[in-house]
């Protein structure tokens, strides 16, 4: 792997998309699932000056909650 790019899982900030992981990169093409902007395909060489490596711990991702509906037995 170049040392231009990123390794999957890696976590970035980008200075207008904010923050971010990576999905997948190459020396061509990078891809960043960003926390508030969604999933980002790029060129490698224009993004990485806009990129810095981030320590903070990935985000957990939501499940949804729903309840299951309980049946009321008909009485008759």
């Amino acid at each position: 792997m170049a040392s231009n790019t990123y390794s999957q899982g890696a976590q970035v900030e980008h200075l207008k998309f904010g923050l971010g992981q990576v999905l997948s990169s190459s020396e061509e093409r990078i891809v960043i699932k960003f926390d508030d902007h969604g999933e980002k395909k790029c060129v490698t060489t224009l993004v990485m000056g806009s990129l810095k490596k981030s320590d903070r711990a990935a985000p957990v991702e939501k499940k949804g909650t729903r309840k299951k509906k309980t049946v009321v037995p008909a009485t008759a």
